[in-house]
């Protein structure tokens, strides 16, 4: 069988308890809505709608008192607030799974837990479990960002934790933010939410996918958990979505000999039955061909064509003629000359050249014969990749084309897929960044039957890696200088790219201000000089320094100003014993109420203003305690003139 279906696909119980409900009120005779679409099959929801089943967004938008049923996702309790007041009768068909996550939020978050919750917010499943915690939550979709949340907090190992996910979350990706939280969170409880059959529907779909040259995801586009069996099958083979069979007719499958499918939980058996059924009827019929095109399939998977070496005997725009040394007249098309499509034939060769060609297609009744010299060179090279498969040799290529699930790189006539894992060494970068670029990489695995190879960048990007590493902490010391890229932010810092080794700069050494987020300095991509402040070999750890001792602001004070001095100040805050002004970005002085005017005032703020600027004299600098006094009045009392003389005195 060409085509093989998951062993578990389709319908899970909750969404086909859910639906289950609705066609049984339909038939009941019931006017029936649905709070949002029952199901992400639109094949599903167009038969409902046909019956009469209309979809409402809210509990209000039920202008004509139908019977309100809750999907499978579940809602928040504020629902079944709005629900118990409108007086509207309503089914609750919120899946058994989910309604346990609910209870679990609900009695945790009641006793001061925080509730971690692994999943995509904006998911209806996770916007109804967060419409369950009364207290502090966090919704995540990567271990990454949990560490940042918890990081963050003011006194983690004080707070107490629970970790839940969304029923469809990723399996892997669950497992690494269950350590995550084990790192980082002192007083924590797991609770494994996800669904057993998620998790066998995802283990099930890779380990079809592994085995497939493609794989078929059934599904609404819009499911979450159709949407994750797609990534997961999409790092093993070329992988596909359809919401139904059609679909299947806009694609080409000339090289598929074994595909898989799968569905999501959305999807009816009677569209996954189409679907393998379709797919299989396609790939028989892709196996009658004509005796050429059988020819030239079986080329692609394995040689049976005769090598011949001919001799160039005239050259055409779109072909070369060759003799063979046989009754036949030979020729080569440009299209199996060269893999440029926009070389010219008299630039690649000159008559009485003698090139090595493979037999394509033999025409007796004609007397002539189609050879190619690009298939031969596939075939060497693919030989010069098994090779490298074996030996570890690196490979030097060019990507020329990004496909589902990772990108194919060109190297000696042969296409090498490297999946999405493999080419970047972050998975948030974009796989179009690399195409046309040239790249290294290593072999991983080889089929010599199907003729395909898979490959590593990163496997290339480790070992460099590794020395520069080497290199790195062989030279570095306490007050290094180094050129870095800045390569990601957090709340707390800026992570630079040493060349191999990361290094942090807390937020506290990017600026001599007072600063809210590294982004206010730095931006993702620019070159900065640091220097090293401190080094932990162990845990390999570098603290870096960005800020520069010749910027601090206490030190242009201490070099341009002394006490005495007259400045131009602005005035940034106002309190009850007097007012701070800036004198210089960085140092603010205090203009204490009995420096502010001659006479006595009630507050400050009967004289100044936030964002006024002002005359003022220093009167003191304490450059231990960084404090600078100011007085308004002293140069008001210098500007008085003085009083005359009274008869008497001049007497």
């Amino acid at each position: 069988m060409p085509v093989t279906l998951a062993k578990t696909a389709g319908f899970c119980f909750g969404v086909s308890r859910a639906v289950d409900a609705v066609f049984e009120q339909v038939a009941l005779g019931k006017k029936v809505c649905t709070l949002g679409p029952i199901i992400h099959n639109p094949q599903i929801v167009q038969e409902l709608e046909k019956k009469g089943v209309t979809i409402i967004d809210k509990v209000a938008d039920n202008t004509e008192g139908r019977l309100v049923v809750i999907r499978s996702h579940g809602v928040g309790q504020v629902v079944y607030q709005q629900l118990e007041q409108s007086g509207y009768d309503y089914w609750d068909a919120t899946c058994p799974f989910v309604a346990k996550i609910h209870k679990i939020v609900s009695e945790q978050s009641q006793m001061g837990k925080i509730v971690l919750i692994a999943g995509d917010e904006h998911h209806p499943e996770v916007v109804g479990i967060t419409g369950h915690c009364t207290g502090k939550y966090f919704v995540f979709n990567a271990h990454e960002s949990l560490f940042d949340f918890v990081q963050n907090l003011e006194a983690p190992d004080k707070e107490e934790f629970i970790l839940v996910a969304q029923t469809t979350f990723n399996i892997k990706e669950w497992e690494k933010c269950s350590e995550t939280a084990k790192k980082v969170c002192t007083n924590l409880i797991i609770f494994d939410t996800i669904c057993n059959a998620t998790a066998n529907r995802q283990r099930d779909a890779e380990l079809l996918a592994k085995n497939s040259d493609l794989m078929i995801v059934v599904g609404g586009r819009h499911s979450s958990n159709t949407a994750k069996l797609r990534d997961i099958c999409a790092d093993f083979c070329r992988t596909i979505l359809v919401e139904d069979a059609k679909e299947l007719l806009q694609y080409d499958f000339s090289d598929v000999k074994l595909a898989g499918v799968t569905a999501g939980a959305s999807t009816p058996a009677g569209i996954i039955k189409e679907v393998q059924e379709t797919m299989s009827e396609i790939i028989g019929n892709a196996e009658e061909m004509s005796f050429e095109e059988m020819l030239e399939q079986s080329f692609k998977s394995t040689y049976t064509g005769e090598k011949v070496t001919a001799i160039v005997t005239g050259i055409k725009p779109n072909e070369i003629s060759v003799d063979i040394g046989t009754k036949h007249a030979g020729y080569v098309p440009l299209s199996e000359l060269t893999e440029d499509p926009s070389a010219k034939t008299e630039d690649l060769v000159k008559v009485g050249d003698e090139l090595e060609l493979i037999v394509l297609r033999v025409n007796d009744v004609e007397g002539t014969v189609m050879l190619s010299k690009k298939r031969l060179d596939a075939i060497a090279g693919f030989e010069k990749v098994m090779g490298a498969a074996d030996s570890g040799e690196i490979l030097e290529g060019v990507v020329v084309e990004v496909v589902k699930g990772g990108v194919l790189a060109l190297t000696n006539g042969v296409r090498v897929f490297i999946p999405a894992s493999q080419a970047t060494m972050s998975r948030n970068e974009p796989l179009e960044n690399l195409l046309k670029k040239p790249v290294s990489f290593k072999i991983l695995e080889v089929n010599r039957q199907r003729r395909r190879a898979v490959g590593s960048i990163t496997a290339v990007l480790k070992e460099q890696r590794k020395e520069l590493q080497e290199k790195f902490w062989a030279d570095v010391e306490v007050g290094k200088v180094f050129h870095g890229v800045v390569k990601s932010m957090t709340s707390y810092g800026a992570f630079i790219d040493l060349g191999g080794v990361d290094g942090m700069v807390h937020i506290s050494e990017l600026s001599w201000n007072r600063i809210k987020h590294p982004s206010e300095v730095l931006n993702i991509g620019d070159t900065v000089e640091v220097y090293v402040r401190e080094i932990d070999p162990e845990s390999k750890k570098i603290s870096l320094g960005y800020k520069k001792s010749e910027d601090n602001p206490w030190e242009i004070l201490k070099r341009d100003y002394q006490v005495g001095s007259v400045v131009k100040v602005k005035i940034v805050s106002l309190t009850a014993f007097g007012a701070f002004a800036q004198i210089i970005p960085g140092v603010d002085g205090l203009i204490h109420i009995s420096q502010i005017a001659n006479e006595r005032i009630n507050k400050p703020s009967d004289v100044l203003s936030v964002g006024q600027e002002v005359d003022a004299k220093i009167t003191e600098i304490d450059f231990d305690k960084k404090r600078v006094s100011l007085s308004i009045r002293a140069l008001l009392e210098e500007k008085e003139p003085a009083e005359p003389e009274t008869e008497t005195e001049a007497e």
